[in-house]
């Protein structure tokens, strides 16, 4: 006497179903989940490729190792730089004002100045840097 055998069917999982879901909770939470934000000073700096030199009228504000401020060449004090930038800002043209510091400066010396110049209405500020040859 002869049985018959049967065929034992091979079990398959579609997953196709599964991935998607996955796919849907995943975009979900990106979603829908919150970023922090830090409170900052929004700067637009220039991109560039290679650097030029280009003679430009343009006010430049330097801070020196001791923290001493000069607009262009003229000697400004802590207090009355937002007033002076204010007073000249009909001048800079496209509202930029360059800042150069020294390598030594504190970090909050730079962010006080920046500050004061964003409350004055400086609409661009470029960050001056040295290029190294």
């Amino acid at each position: 006497m002869q049985f018959k055998t049967k065929s034992k069917r091979k079990v398959l999982i579609n997953i196709t179903s599964l991935i998607d879901v996955l796919f849907l909770l995943l975009i979900f939470f990106m979603v829908s989940s919150t970023f922090l934000e830090q409170p900052g000073i929004k700067l637009e700096l220039p991109h560039a490729q290679s650097a030029a030199v280009v003679e430009q009228k343009e006010f430049t504000l330097f801070v020196d190792k001791d923290g001493v401020l000069f607009l262009n060449s003229q000697e400004v004090s802590n207090e009355t730089l937002e007033d002076k930038l204010t007073e000249v800002l009909p001048e800079m043209t496209d509202g930029a004002l360059i800042l150069k510091a020294d390598q030594q400066v504190s970090h909050g010396i730079v962010v006080k100045v920046m500050d004061a110049a964003k409350k004055s209405g400086v609409k661009k500020l470029v960050i001056g840097t040295k290029v190294d040859e």
